[in-house]
């Protein structure tokens, strides 16, 4: 069986809607689609539910409204018969009275709002799987809250999981194509929840490695991983085949295709996640694996909004433990650690996330002199086992020329050369980087 996963760009208009039915009867493959909600709709439930938070219900039964008219319209351009209109109409009501019903909940509270989150996923795979019952498709709908779950920590419960999937396939007839939503799961009280690292993707991971899946398919419409920044450096190209590994490391640097959690599951169990274009669908893609191409240099990807802090002290001269204190400023206030570089009397590193910039800031200066440079740029450079080839890093500077770098993070992983430059200089530390691949 093999996993197809669309986003809520793949699924966003009517006739995309149509395009995705095409693709998943192209062939007689047994399978599990994997739908993210309608685009826009989980940015508007976001909205309602913040309005809700703060006791505004009209405004939020104003955007309710509005959200609504945007489906019946949506319903009219979806089904072609009059039957199929009827059907989603009535879908899309009775969904939308129970989102009503949410609205008119006095004192709403973030549990609430998990459930109202959840109706993007509920309404976008019931209204596909109406669409193709009335295109004559057998599939059946497999509700995500009925085997999704996590645990209290949120991590998901993979045994539960395999387990009562497994258990809900078994008691149905078989079917080619199985629909079920991404994002939403039930925590370990029960209630309505959802994923909160990789949303879909994660879904479509999880239920792959859940059932021994042949292969997870990813969908958006990107036609793979590229090499570098298409926004930003011409002549980008997609890359045919990256390790775990190496998808992990760019994902987690920049590269919006994929979530950085999002594949560990596949991994976990071994199963291949491609990444495929519903915009393209004849293009290859990227297949990720356990196994790599022979490129030295596979790809590079850039991350932004990072600070660097740089700690100077000539108590760290021979004096141990002194890093472990410096780490327990950053763990106090749950802000994590992207790079770092230490000499004998300062230690570097960068943070994605300023929120307690100051309060570490206050803590660090107990320790020595501290600087702080704000808007930054890791510029990731990703490849096979690249820290053993021999003129690898020499081929990177000599691209980068005469670029000031403010750190370089190098032999922490075999898979990546980081380095650290103002986010002034980013666009043309990616041109310049592109050079490589010619």
């Amino acid at each position: 069986m093999i996993i197809y996963k669309f986003g809520g760009t793949s699924v966003g208009l009517p006739e995309r809607m149509h395009t995705v039915a095409d693709l998943i009867t192209a062939d007689n493959e047994p399978k599990i689609v994997v739908l993210s909600a309608v685009s826009g709709t989980t940015n508007s439930l976001v909205e309602i539910g913040e309005l809700l938070l703060a006791k505004k219900q009209k405004e939020a039964k104003d955007k309710v409204g509005n959200l609504k008219k945007h489906y019946d319209q949506f319903i009219d351009n979806l089904y072609s018969t009059e039957e199929g209109k009827s059907k989603g109409t009535e879908l899309i009501h009775s969904f939308f009275n129970d989102i009503d019903a949410l609205t008119s909940i006095p004192d709403f509270n973030e549990g609430n709002n998990k459930t109202l989150l959840a109706f993007g996923e509920i309404m976008s795979t019931n209204l596909f799987h109406q669409y193709l019952l009335e295109a004559d498709i057998d599939n059946a709908l497999l509700p995500a809250l009925d085997f999704m779950s996590i645990d209290e920590d949120a991590e998901p419960r993979i045994d539960s999981i395999s387990t009562e999937l497994k258990k809900i396939l078994d008691s149905q007839d078989k079917k080619q194509i199985y629909i079920t939503q991404g994002f939403i799961c039930r925590n370990h009280e029960g209630k309505t929840d959802n994923l909160q690292r990789g949303g879909s993707d994660y879904t479509a991971s999880l239920v792959g490695a859940a059932i021994a899946a042949k292969e997870v398919q990813i969908w958006t419409d990107i036609d793979g991983m590229h090499n570098n920044d298409p926004r930003v450096v011409d002549s980008t190209f997609p890359i045919s085949e990256l390790s775990f590994d190496e998808a992990a490391e760019l994902a987690y640097f920049g590269a919006k295709i994929l979530h950085p959690s999002s594949i560990l599951p596949a991994q976990k169990f071994g199963i291949p996640v491609r990444l495929k274009s519903t915009l393209n669908p004849e293009a290859a893609g990227t297949v990720i694996h356990n196994t790599t191409g022979s490129a030295d240099i596979k790809a590079i990807a850039a991350k932004d909004g990072i600070t660097a802090i740089k700690i100077k002290s000539t108590r760290m001269l021979l004096a141990h433990g002194f890093l472990r204190r410096l780490f327990e400023v950053f763990e106090k206030y749950k802000t994590s650690i992207d790079m770092i570089t230490t000499s004998e009397v300062a230690v570097s590193v960068t943070i994605d996330n300023a929120s307690h910039l100051q309060e570490i800031v206050d803590e660090l200066s107990n320790f020595g002199f501290v600087e702080v440079d704000n808007n930054q740029s890791i510029v990731c450079i990703v490849g096979s086992m690249l820290t053993n080839k021999q003129g690898a890093l020499k081929k990177i500077f000599d691209s980068l020329g005469d670029l000031p770098i403010r750190m370089v993070s190098y032999g922490g992983s075999k898979n990546n050369v980081s380095i650290l430059i103002d986010s002034k200089f980013k666009t043309d530390a990616l041109v310049k980087l592109n050079t490589i691949f010619a």
